[in-house]
């Protein structure tokens, strides 16, 4: 079954599915670009659905602004499936006094397997969570059922992994172990994707229950084929960023992917992330970029059944726990 905020579903009903957005984001690191308004959040899903897809998973784990209740109740208002996040981002985003820096291995461990199993606490942002009293009030959806978490994150950064972000690490593949979930990591443009992967199988993780978040940030279709190879999941994200890449550098990318044989293992999303990239929000280029614009361009160079492959196939496998 794959965990949404509003239940569990079967796999064979998520529909068309991004891998990778954010509703709701407050970070340090992004001053002035918070996604904190749920009526703009909950229009620009609405937006996300109308160029055609049917679920999403929200990529905000603890300590961000992360916001439950609210996603509970824009997937009600949009029809559409939302699969929230647990676990903790790269130091970058909590940097020292972060209240996020009181969770050593066991205390992280613990609280994701709450998130997961329990539900999330209400407060769980910038300023609460641990030290606001941990899961002493649960967020609770529409229906008045607590809102729980269908997926476990760690990052790390550029060729680089913190003390803080290894324990990070540790703590996600305890609470994988406790409860089946997938984890994704965030990758700064793929670097030590390997590294991550050696460090995971390690603690007993199995690398295709692993999403390499950003990969296509490095568009080396080598690197990529042998992580693949190794099982991982390969998460393709960045759409819309001309100044890093063009589009047409990652369809070629898709492309060779897919010749390679390799269709099975790739996610898409927008990680659009930004509320200057929302529409909702007075940017742009939104959250319905990837379907009308992306996507078309996709399906006319790898075809239909590749790319239905990626957006509906894949996730539901990923996603599921048996």
């Amino acid at each position: 079954m794959i965990r949404t905020v509003l239940g569990d579903i079967d796999p064979t009903t998520l529909g068309p599915t991004n891998y990778h957005e954010h509703l709701f984001q407050v970070s340090p690191l992004l001053r002035g670009d918070e996604l904190d308004d749920e009526a703009a959040s909950g229009a620009e899903a609405g937006m996300l659905r109308d160029s055609g897809f049917a679920a999403m998973v929200d990529a905000t784990p603890m300590g961000l602004g992360r916001r439950p209740e609210a996603l509970a109740r824009v997937s009600a208002a949009a029809d559409r499936h939302i699969v929230a996040t647990t676990g903790r981002h790269r130091e970058a985003h909590d940097p020292a006094g972060h209240w996020t820096h009181s969770l050593d291995v066991a205390a992280l461990t613990k609280a994701v397997v709450e998130a997961v199993e329990r539900g999330m606490p209400r407060n769980d942002d910038e300023r609460g969570g641990a030290g606001a009293g941990w899961g002493s009030t649960l967020a609770l959806d529409p229906n008045g059922l607590a809102v729980q978490a269908g997926l476990i994150k760690a990052g790390i950064d550029y060729w680089s992994i913190s003390t803080f972000e290894r324990r990070t690490l540790d703590a996600v593949a305890a609470a994988h172990h406790a409860t089946a979930r997938p984890i994704m990591v965030h990758l700064e443009f793929c670097t030590a994707a390997h590294e991550v992967l050696d460090l995971l199988v390690a603690e007993g993780v199995s690398a295709d229950r692993i999403v390499l978040a950003h990969a296509d940030r490095d568009p080396d279709p080598g690197l990529h084929l042998s992580l693949a190879e190794r099982g991982a999941w390969l998460g393709y994200d960045g759409m819309a960023r001309a100044r890093t890449r063009s589009d047409d550098e990652l369809l070629t990318l898709t492309a060779r992917i897919v010749d390679a044989g390799a269709t099975g293992r790739v996610l898409l999303g927008g990680d659009v992330a930004r509320a200057t990239r929302y529409l909702a929000y007075g940017g742009m280029p939104g959250l319905g970029y990837l379907g009308r614009r992306y996507i078309p361009r996709l399906r006319a160079l790898v075809g239909d059944a590749a790319v239905g492959q990626m957006l509906i196939a894949n996730p539901a496998v990923f996603l599921n726990v048996a």
